[in-house]
């Protein structure tokens, strides 16, 4: 599923995407270390997996998803 970046803190590398339908999620530590990436910036397109009503998963719309 694709998403917007809404928010990204480095310190704590978590943060927030906006759906396409303009619903927001959060997303942990976790799921940002779950990926290959070191930073994200606001309005950037990502891929997220769910796993439930949760993001398991962060990554830019060109990697590829586990």
């Amino acid at each position: 599923m694709q998403a917007t970046v809404r928010s990204f803190d480095p310190v704590t590398r978590s943060g927030s995407v906006f759906l396409d339908d303009g619903s927001v999620l959060e997303f942990g530590t976790r799921a940002f270390d779950a990926g290959p990436l070191r930073l994200l910036r606001t309005g950037q397109r990502v891929n997220i997996v769910l796993s439930g009503d949760d993001i398991a998963f962060v990554t830019l719309s060109t990697f590829p998803l586990p």
